[in-house]
């Protein structure tokens, strides 16, 4: 298959195909008089161009376009083999991979692939390599993926490709160097953006034009979307509420300073807290577990909430009052449609979502938050891969 025009555009014509592909998935399958009318260009050159699109597997002929009356047109489409696009979450433990064809349908999720990236060359190399190994053991050849999205944390800026999470080599962003081992187009992006775009085009902001998502994993992170658009800042790296100077706790956070939103509303506060009440003398069904030593997990402590343990389930409503108080100010900034609560805290669904409705309602304008409708995540632990999938086409075909 020929693909030298989706990875660089090299005159009118290869210009004039990308927007053929474009409007084929604004508008869906669609007539060669409608092309060349959106293109304004002529029939014949609409014909020569999907003709071309057809040879190369991008575009299929959809056959006739029912009528009223008259001779009925031939509809054009997508081909959704024509390749595919993949997501990859970094957790902390493990990796999440979503892969998507060339319409943008989910084909597979591929979750908790035990891997933990390092700050090493080596450490990359084996990620590119259990990625290959994961996709070959689901059936997808290397040479049909046409880009990779890859979710990192912390700031990445997705224009250059540097990741400031991970140092492997001043004068190479970790894209090229992704690339180069997988051997097509790489996006990189931050875990909370990608979350976020992963939500709009597929989940629970669908059809919305101003979102907001919050990821309340162990760290807090969000991404915004202001009029059908993600939105980056000046440098790339909007959207970092976690360090936020709201609270007066007097916690050092993992940037270094003091009384960072995080440090009170995040997966690593509610296990710090929930540790501090167990050392009280605090009971839970986990004091066992902290009488003998053992680790506690935030996985055990949301265990706890869904077994109803009272002191779990009062740490989470202390997080959700914390988290609840700095989204009533979000609203009073941005006016949203949607906010949407996601990352592995969100699990604990009304345990964390009604302290935030509780809080938006004393400490937002209610003016302003009546309309703004506050969710949680509908992909869960899909979001991110999914959401990195979706950028990498997104951002392949020049759809944003």
């Amino acid at each position: 298959m020929t693909t030298s025009f989706l990875y660089q555009t090299q005159g009118k014509n290869d210009l004039l195909k990308r927007q053929i592909i474009t409007q084929c998935i604004n508008e869906g399958n669609i007539s060669i008089a409608d092309i060349s009318k959106r293109l304004t260009t002529s029939i014949p050159t609409a014909t020569k161009l999907v003709s071309e699109l057809i040879d190369e597997g991008f575009l299929k002929d959809m056959g006739k376009l029912g009528t009223n009356g008259g001779r009925r047109p031939n509809i054009y489409g997508l081909n959704s083999a024509a390749g595919y696009f993949v997501g990859v979450d970094i957790r902390r433990h493990h990796i999440n991979m979503a892969i998507v064809d060339f319409k943008g349908e989910l084909v597979d999720f591929i979750e908790d692939v035990n891997f933990t990236l390092v700050n090493s060359i080596e450490s990359f190399d084996e990620f590119c390599k259990v990625i290959m190994e994961s996709l070959t053991s689901y059936g997808i050849e290397h040479h049909d993926v046409l880009a990779y999205g890859i979710n990192f944390t912390g700031r990445v800026n997705n224009s250059t490709g540097y990741c400031f999470s991970y140092y492997i080599g001043e004068n190479t962003p970790i894209a090229e160097i992704l690339e180069q081992n997988l051997g097509c187009p790489v996006f990189t992006e931050n875990d909370s953006r990608a979350m976020t775009y992963g939500e709009y085009m597929c989940g629970a902001g669908q059809g919305e034009k101003d979102l907001l998502f919050i990821n309340v994993t162990w760290g807090l992170g969000m991404g915004m979307i202001i009029d059908g658009q993600l939105s980056y800042g000046k440098s790339g790296y909007s959207g970092e509420i976690g360090h936020f100077p709201l609270l007066s706790n007097n916690q050092i956070c993992q940037c270094g300073k003091v009384g960072c939103l995080e440090t009170g509303a995040s997966g690593s506060a509610l296990h710090r807290i929930f540790l501090e009440k167990l050392k009280n003398g605090q009971s839970s069904i986990l004091s066992g577990k902290y009488s003998n030593n053992e680790e506690i997990t935030l996985e055990d402590i949301l265990g706890a909430v869904f077994e109803e343990d009272m002191l779990a389930i009062e740490c989470v409503e202390e997080i959700g009052a914390t988290l609840g108080r700095a989204i009533a100010g979000l609203i009073n900034l941005f006016n949203p449609e949607t906010i949407v609560i996601g990352g592995i805290l969100a699990d604990a669904k009304d345990y964390l979502l009604i302290p935030i409705k509780g809080a938006i309602n004393k400490h937002s304008l209610n003016i302003v938050s009546k309309d703004t409708h506050i969710k949680i995540s509908k992909l869960g632990k899909r979001c991110g891969a999914i959401g990195a999938c979706m950028l990498s086409r997104s951002k392949l075909l020049n759809l944003i």
